[in-house]
This record gives structure tokens, sequence and C-alpha cells, in this order.
């Protein structure tokens, strides 16, 4: 079963990271506050939908609620291809390189939401310019492929025609603005017109090592 809403998605892919990221789970104040949300209240809510659905499960100890993830075990018909275009740059843009030769990736239907899998792309993260988005360096991005996006969205972004990174958008006027999720890197700041979306980050694979 999936997530009703797409916010409800990000907080399950979110959580789904960080588990894989730290090893346990997040906190509700740490899920606010990755989302800019205030009240842990809202969050308590969406965990709530996510646990009628069947996706979470909460656990009562030592006076503090735990987090277990429950992802469905990927039957044959639960899983999708998806195609593994090259990579991205999570650091400077770089050139994206096609060096897969056509290849194609089994992801879980699940983690696309209502994306349609022939709308969707992948590609491999090169960098950890959005580590603090728990996406690292040799992950797997999906990526919808989509030419719009909407303040503040994950895109892939093609710089002056050429160069591919993955980056918040922020627009600024006339200007656009390339937000890295990495406090110890800065923004990207460029006229609208050298930047152009190529599509939308929409879940994450970890490669197993």
């Amino acid at each position: 079963m999936q997530p009703r809403t797409q916010r409800q998605k990000e907080i399950f892919d979110y959580i789904q990271r960080f588990i894989e990221r730290h090893g346990y789970e997040p906190s509700y104040a740490q899920i606010a506050r990755h989302f800019g949300i205030s009240s842990k209240a809202t969050i308590a809510k969406h965990i709530e939908a996510l646990e009628k659905r069947g996706l979470l499960a909460r656990s009562h100890t030592n006076g503090s609620f735990g987090l277990n993830v429950h992802v469905e075990e990927a039957a044959g018909e639960r899983l999708c291809e998806v195609r593994l275009l090259g990579r991205v740059a999570a650091g400077a843009p770089l050139e994206t390189i096609d060096d897969t030769n056509g290849e194609t990736i089994g992801v879980p239907r699940f983690l696309l939401g209502r994306v349609r899998p022939e709308r969707v792309y992948a590609l491999r993260v090169s960098g950890d310019s959005m580590i603090d988005e728990h996406i690292c360096d040799g992950d797997i991005a999906l990526i919808e492929n989509r030419v719009e996006a909407r303040d503040g969205e994950i895109v892939v972004a093609l710089v002056e025609g050429s160069r591919a990174t993955l980056k918040r958008l922020h627009r600024f006027g006339r200007e656009v603005e390339l937000r890295p999720a990495n406090s110890q890197l800065a923004p990207i700041r460029l006229p609208a017109a050298q930047v152009q979306v190529q599509g939308i980050f929409r879940g994450l694979l970890r490669p197993v090592p």
C-alpha cells in the first residue's frame, strides 16, 4: 500500500533514508525540522496516517515513541523498470555521462508514488552537496521527467546547456539559485535563462555495498 498524499510519501521516504544512514529512527522533532514544520502534532498526524496504511508502526518504550518502517517485499508485480541514464553532480555541475549502455534497474513501485514509471529515469549521484538531504555519493536518484518545478523542489538542473547538477531550486526575479544541502557549500546564483529544469527528484536507491 502506498502513502495517500505527496507529503506522506516525502515523510515516509525521509524516515527510510534517515534509518539507512544513521541506523535508528528520526524523532518527530527531527522530521518537523527537516520539513520546516513548526508543529510536531502535524507530523504526528502524518505518522498516524502512514500507520493506518500499514507502512509504519509506532512502539512506545522508555517513555518515548519509536518508529518501525514496514516495506512490502517487492514481488515481481511490485517492481518496475526504470532507465539508468548516467550520472549527475551533487556538487559543482558536471557534464552528464551516459555510461550505462541502455541499462535499466528494478525499482519498488511504491517509491514512485503516483508518477508513472515511464516518466521516471535514474541517475547515479556524484558528490556530497545534498548530503543533508541524505542524498550521498554513489546513490541512485529517481527523477521524474519534467521541465517545470515549484520553488524549493530538488531538481536536476542543466546549467548553460551542458552541465547538470542536483540542487534545490529557488527563484529570485530574473535569477535562480541552485541551493545545496551542505553547510560547507555555497549556493549557485545564475540568470534564469542559463538554467533549464531537466527533472524533479522523486526518490532514492542506495546500492548495497
